[in-house]
């Protein structure tokens, strides 16, 4: 063996409803995460310390969260090996896709594959939630309902829909998250109604309602890059039935029946969103990738 390797999916935001501020500083949520098809790829090999590289020199830094996982593993295992990380970056970044979370969690796994194959599951989970808070749902890879700051889950039936079609404006806010929870208007926040109504209408059909699939982070990203209004009017001019916001943004998505369809919107949103936008046509995932020899 020379190594090994890991695939990082993608997430979507099937609704995020914001329900509170805590008295640590975080917020409540309510949210589900369905894992996509969309994937930067981790490889992991024998180095004599530990060393971390990029496809995208903008990430290759030494505050990497999948470094730092890798960190958190050792730590945890008490070891001191080296290895050399190397990341494969195809989820944009900062785009509500949860792409960094989703490294972290695979570099976690590769680490316990190379490092301490006896480590449970149980002892990955608590590393994955002081890592992020999306980062324990990328240790399972399903369909599941958060909520807390996004740690505690509950597993949901994928719903029904084959496609997805994903669409990132070349947009950066920067510290995007936290700039976009602190331009939360009060009427922003709700009690996460309707996402537990659409949890409860995929365990009874399968099926997504659009009607239920309310960001709460709509409206301060629209209130802070206005040009991101035109984004829907773009995926409805593309033939898209609905269009969501993913997480904090910017990335817009919606859903479709079969991949003749996801193919046409996405080559029509070429036309109609702006040059630098990334658009991807893809599967939902409800499994999570394997550690492969290489």
């Amino acid at each position: 063996m020379t190594g090994l390797s890991i695939l990082a999916p993608a997430k979507l935001n099937l609704g995020l409803e914001v329900v509170g501020r805590r008295a640590d500083g975080f917020h409540d949520i309510v949210t589900i995460m369905q894992a996509i098809g969309l994937t930067d790829r981790l490889t992991l090999q024998p180095f004599p310390s530990l060393r971390f590289t990029c496809s995208d020199p903008a990430l290759e830094r030494d505050d990497n969260l999948a470094l730092a996982a890798l960190r958190a593993l050792r730590a945890e295992a008490g070891v001191d090996r080296g290895g050399w990380l190397h990341l494969d970056k195809a989820i944009p970044a900062a785009a509500g896709l949860g792409g960094a979370s989703s490294d972290a969690a695979a570099a976690l796994l590769l680490a316990r594959h190379y490092w301490a194959p006896s480590l449970a599951d149980e002892r990955l989970a608590p590393i994955a939630a002081s890592l992020g808070s999306d980062v324990p749902f990328f240790l399972r890879v399903s369909t599941a309902l958060a909520s807390g700051r996004g740690e505690r889950l509950e597993g949901l039936p994928a719903p029904n829909t084959p496609w997805f079609v994903v669409a990132t404006p070349p947009v950066a806010i920067p510290r995007k998250t936290a700039t976009l929870y602190g331009a939360l208007a009060p009427t922003d926040f709700s009690s996460g109604g309707r996402i537990r109504q659409q949890a409860a209408h995929l365990q009874a059909s399968g099926s997504l309602d659009p009607t239920l699939l309310r960001n709460a982070f709509c409206s301060p990203l629209y209130r802070l890059q206005p040009a991101l209004e035109r984004v829907p009017d773009a995926f409805r001019c593309a033939g898209a039935p609905f269009v969501a916001l993913s997480g904090a943004g910017p990335t817009h998505y919606t859903a479709v029946d079969s991949e003749a369809t996801a193919r046409a919107i996405a080559h029509s949103l070429t036309v109609h969103l702006d040059p630098g936008t990334t658009i991807h046509a893809c599967r939902p995932l409800n499994q999570r990738p394997a550690v492969l020899e290489m």
